[in-house]
């Protein structure tokens, strides 16, 4: 066994993180960008300041997590969303969208404010359910605040959706998303991989976890969500990821560029 499959076993039986399931150069990329930063050389030395700073094990969980997330990330999916959205209320009946892996909040806010703004969509028959893995994150997301920084600019990232601020509190650089928003969404942890299917959801978003993910765990995952939709149902995946083969027959694709598909 090499010492970075030693460091691997380390932190899936001590830290509690599933290394297994992950894409081994994603686990790379991560604990070696954590390596430089405290200075250290070697997967074994690393290894050692972790059983003996707790600290740094908070800053490696915090690192393997995957929270790369944006207000309305690829404007033209949202566009194509809102049809999709719109065409769902016009049932004239409760609307359930799910966005899994939602990290710290800001795609299932970004469906609440779509489904506020919008004319056409009957926000209060909207639910959303926004799921992660990751306690902490998922804190952080229940408050609806966010700051933008040197690097993210908030206010970009709110841009495509006209008039944001009726629901979007700005203060200097700070966000706060609006209570008519925040009661759309109700947090809660989930694991994809171990976690139950849930039910009867009109619509699922999980965009952009998949390329983190192995592929024997990615069709378990992506199993789970299918059973969640109703037929008709829609999911929408990552621009650059596809569905497996064998998951292929059980959807028809809505927008094969944009990754969006309706169940059978």
């Amino acid at each position: 066994m090499s010492s970075f499959e030693r460091l691997l076993s380390f932190v899936e039986s001590e830290l509690g993180f599933v290394t297994s399931h992950y894409d081994t150069s994603y686990l790379d990329r991560r604990i070696s960008s954590r390596m430089r930063r405290t200075g250290i050389e070697g997967y074994g030395r690393y290894q050692k300041r972790l059983d003996e700073d707790p600290d740094e094990r908070d800053a490696l969980l915090d690192a393997l997590s995957v929270n790369v997330t944006s207000f309305f990330r690829n404007p033209d999916v949202w566009d194509e969303l809102c049809d999709v959205l719109r065409s769902l209320s016009d049932d004239r009946r409760r609307v359930k969208l799910w966005s899994a892996a939602c990290s710290d909040g800001r795609e299932p806010y970004s469906l609440a404010l779509l489904a506020l703004s919008d004319p056409e969509i009957d926000a209060s028959n909207v639910r959303i359910t926004a799921t992660d893995i990751d306690r902490e994150v998922l804190a952080k997301a229940r408050q609806g605040v966010y700051r933008s920084t040197r690097t993210t600019s908030i206010a970009d990232q709110l841009d495509p959706l006209d008039g944001y601020e009726e629901f979007v509190h700005r203060d200097g650089d700070t966000f706060r998303v609006s209570e008519r928003g925040k009661r759309l969404v109700n947090f809660e942890r989930h694991d994809l991989i171990h976690g139950r299917s849930k039910s009867d959801f009109d619509f699922v978003s999980c965009r952009n976890l998949f390329i983190y993910i192995n592929a024997e765990h990615k069709l378990p995952m992506l199993r789970t969500i299918t059973n969640s939709l109703r037929d008709g149902g829609y999911l929408v995946i990552g621009k650059t990821e596809t569905l497996p083969e064998v998951l292929k027959e059980e959807y028809v694709p809505v927008d094969k560029r944009l990754r969006i598909y309706m169940k059978k």
